[in-house]
């Protein structure tokens, strides 16, 4: 594909140099493998257009800057740069094509253009043809030329071959001699291209005529204009000797090693003289025409005209050298010969291959997918041959691999998840290889750094956390704190604490806590009252910054701690706990042990708080009545004396076991009285006197009651033969067999925990699971009951009530416990007692636990 490009411009070229430019180097670009080429003149003025890059790639010019499109160059200097805002390549400095490619008769300048978004990579090669910028030069201004008066006509004399930096067309064409009856000038062409001058002998000289002649030999160029360069040729009539020394061959050829040590031989040039004596001794030297390289590199022996090595050889500098030998007898005059030597320079592998990084996108999202491209990657190696192929691999298991792309260029793409958390960095090792024997390696690590993606939420040191708080805190108390960490960097790694919205008695928990969200710390809102809320759950919410943002969540137990912030309260006598005098009647024929009344008490508070004991406090006579210290029982000491007063007062203190001691007091005012039961005698009587309407009605009542009665005894048969066989095939509970078989369950680290303080006061059962309900419950029996049951609501599913029993038993062992099942969320505990059980209750059951608690226990 062709086309010519527009706006190349340049100065200092006449009219008709431009018009041969568009006739012979017109813009010319192509693609062929993802190739791009442009043609384009040495020597343009800065600025010039070489060409519309972006139009010739197909890319839209507004996206080259958002693309951040660039240059690189394998030359190390940048010659082009590309106008983001047109889409242009434009030339940035001086183009001397000698200066780059020297005689090379093609001169290419490869670049590299770098589009990102997605990476690509366009290889454009520049193509810098010849301008006829120089001029044809001689070594020598004034070359010599000794020739003997008997030489024949058709003797040819070489001559100095002009040099011309340009090539092709602009490089020397032909050569021409100032016009002399003698001499004329024939050109022979080498093999190689190059055009060597030869002086011949039309007419036979005569010293004694002419001694010298001068001659002005002129190389001319082929380029347009034509350009020239002169040399004076003096010719010298020499007499007598007549035989110049001839070479075995025109042209040596040899090839060397380019660590070749020196002195090492290369060949040996010969020459033969015909003539004898001192005329056909001969002389070996480099011609005058030879440069200082081949000075500096080579040595000839003067007798033998052999060629040694003198300096360092270097293909890569130089991998052909040619130069001249002239061959001179000793005669006089002295004759020469010529011939001209070419020693091509062996490569040896002896550069180590390099590794060139185009681009390189960092840092790489941990979630970028397989096959992103990291980078792109070329090679470089000066040899030549299979000394110079290059073959790149990367260290074994690792996530990333190479994929050739054009010519000696890679890319390095992912080859397998990335994960920041694992490796917030990858050293790539690369090693390339030339295929030289032996080869030569050389290493590059490329550091790719991983950014960090969202892709972890906060995760609590705690799934769960239990804090324990006394009741009648002060607002603002910090209750605990809770922390999470972040595996991600960064705002992905900023952890916010919040509290997700839930109800406490129908009421918002945020209204009785709140969060610190930058801590975790948690505080509470307001005071506590155990007796009104004994526990309550908080969800709490880690939330990082990522975007999308992660979180979780962890629960929070807050525990109410009971105090001793409740005194007792009487509840009988009803009017000892109205705060008035309890008046009580007791026959005079009362024996000792006989009870008189019972004061019962009770207290908000809970497990020691709540364990009340009596004490008779004042007493009209101390000797007469004592007060149970655990039941409030309050009986005779002895028998009524005639002289005890008929008006006794007792004061009865009612103390807690909390600290501090809370204490109330009950007053009772107890009448001594003779014959007290004959007025019930009397009552019964007048009730056993009914009316025929009333005597009906309470035939009715009687039969309603034994009907209700049997109905209850049959019931309970039921129960009882259910309860037995449960027990039968369960062991030790009356449950259905698969709630039995819940509770057996090890898992829930069930303990019992007995006061071991004097007489059995309350029993705590503890579970293992946070996660239960808590609540509270009471039961009082009467003062003479033998059995007595109560129900608990909702008690935790995984209590083993057969450690319970077991425990029980072995603390009371003259008691029977059993335990019913009513209902999924209702079980009944039934206790009855041999000796004189007063009162049992459940005071809570927290965290899956239930505290039994046994008052005035007589055992």
């Amino acid at each position: 594909m062709e086309c010519t490009g527009r706006g190349i411009m340049w100065n200092k070229l006449s009219r008709w140099q431009v018009l041969l430019w568009w006739h012979n180097f017109f813009i010319l670009w192509s693609t062929i493998d993802a190739q791009t080429r442009y043609s384009i003149p040495e020597e343009l003025k800065q600025g010039s257009v070489v060409g519309n890059i972006a139009r010739d790639l197909g890319l839209l010019v507004p996206e080259l800057f958002r693309r951040k499109m660039r240059i690189t160059s394998e030359a190390g200097k940048q010659y082009f740069n590309v106008d983001l805002g047109k889409g242009e390549l434009l030339v940035t400095d001086r183009i001397d094509r000698e200066e780059l490619c020297g005689q090379r008769p093609s001169c290419l300048l490869p670049l590299e253009l770098v589009i990102d978004n997605p990476l690509q990579v366009h290889r454009v090669e520049i193509e810098i043809q010849d301008t006829n910028d120089h001029s044809p030069s001689f070594l020598t201004k004034e070359k010599v030329v000794k020739i003997a008066e008997l030489v024949n006509p058709g003797a040819r004399f070489p001559l100095e071959s002009a040099t011309d930096p340009d090539v092709g067309a602009n490089s020397v064409r032909t050569y021409l001699i100032s016009k002399n009856e003698h001499f004329k000038l024939t050109v022979k062409n080498l093999k190689d291209g190059r055009k060597i001058p030869e002086l011949v002998l039309e007419k036979a000289l005569d010293r004694e005529t002419q001694a010298v002649h001068n001659l002005i030999l002129t190389a001319v160029d082929g380029g347009d204009p034509v350009r020239s360069g002169t040399s004076e040729i003096k010719v010298i009539v020499l007499d007598i000797n007549d035989n110049a020394p001839q070479f075995e061959k025109q042209i040596y050829e040899a090839n060397v090693s380019e660590r070749s040590a020196i002195g090492t031989e290369i060949l040996q040039v010969k020459a033969s003289d015909a003539d004898e004596g001192l005329n056909g001794q001969i002389e070996y030297v480099f011609a005058e025409q030879t440069s200082d390289i081949i000075l500096s590199l080579f040595d000839i022996n003067p007798s033998t005209g052999l060629i040694t090595v003198k300096g360092v050889l270097d293909h890569e500098s130089d991998s052909l050298h040619r130069f001249d030998v002239t061959a001179k007898d000793k005669g006089n005059p002295e004759m020469d010969g010529h011939c001209g030597v070419e020693i091509k320079i062996n490569d040896v592998n002896d550069n180590n291959p390099e590794i060139v990084v185009t681009s390189l996108t960092t840092p790489v999202p941990e979630d970028s997918a397989i096959g992103t491209v990291i980078a792109i990657i070329s090679t470089r190696d000066a040899d030549s041959g299979d000394n110079g192929k290059v073959t790149l691999t990367l260290s074994p298991k690792s996530q990333f691999k190479l994929n050739p792309s054009i010519s000696k260029h890679f890319s390095l793409v992912t080859n397998g998840p990335l994960d920041r958390e694992t490796n917030s960095q990858y050293s790539v090792k690369i090693t390339a290889s030339d295929s030289g024997k032996p080869p030569l390696t050389s290493e590059k690590t490329i550091i790719v750094q991983i950014l960090d993606v969202n892709d972890n939420p906060p995760v609590f040191s705690q799934s769960s956390y239990a804090v324990y708080v006394k009741e009648n805190n002060a607002p603002g108390l910090m209750l605990c704190s809770v922390s999470a960490s972040d595996l991600d960097s960064g705002e992905n790694a900023k952890i916010s604490y919040s509290i997700l919205d839930s109800k406490v008695q129908d009421v918002s928990v945020s209204s009785y806590v709140y969060i610190n969200s930058d801590n975790g710390s948690i505080y509470s809102m307001h005071s506590f009252d155990y007796e009104k809320l004994k526990v309550f759950q908080i969800q709490v919410q880690a939330k990082d910054q990522g975007s999308p943002s992660l979180s979780s969540n962890a629960t929070v137990h807050v525990f109410i701690l009971d105090q001793n912030d409740n005194t007792p309260a009487v509840i009988y006598p009803s009017s000892a706990a109205l705060g008035s005098l309890s008046h009580q009647r007791m026959p005079r024929s009362a024996k000792a042990g006989h009870l008189v009344t019972k004061v019962t008490a009770v207290d908000a508070d809970s497990g020691h708080n709540a364990w009340i004991s009596y004490r008779l406090a004042e007493a009209t006579d101390a000797s007469l009545f004592t007060v149970n210290q655990y039941t409030g029982e309050v009986r005779t000491k002895r028998a009524v004396y005639e002289q005890d007063d008929s008006s006794q007062r007792l004061l009865i203190e009612i103390k807690d076991d909390g600290q501090p001691v809370q204490s109330a007091t009950a007053t009772v005012s107890i009448l001594l009285e003779d014959g007290l039961h004959e007025p019930i005698l009397d009552l019964r009587h007048k009730m056993s006197e009914p009316s025929k309407k009333t005597g009906r009605i309470t035939l009715y009542l009687i039969l309603s009651l034994a009907s209700v009665s049997v109905l209850s005894l049959v019931t309970f048969l039921i129960l009882a033969v259910k309860c037995i066989r449960g027990t039968r095939s369960s062991g030790s509970c009356c449950m259905r067999r698969s709630d039995c078989d819940d509770y057996k369950n090890p898992s829930r680290n069930l303990q019992i925990q007995l006061n071991t303080d004097g007489p059995i006061k309350y029993v705590e059962v503890l579970g293992g699971d946070m996660m239960s309900q808590s609540q509270s419950f009471r039961s009082c029996m009467s003062p003479m009951s033998e059995y007595s049951d109560f129900t608990l609501i909702k008690p935790s599913s995984t209590t083993d009530f057969k450690e319970v029993i077991s425990v029980l038993d072995a603390s009371l062992p003259d008691s029977t416990w059993t335990f019913e099942s009513q209902q999924v969320s209702e079980f009944k505990v039934g206790h009855g007692v041999s000796k004189n059980m007063k009162c049992l209750n459940v005071l809570s059951t927290v965290n899956r636990s239930m505290i039994v608690k046994t008052e005035n226990i007589l055992l």
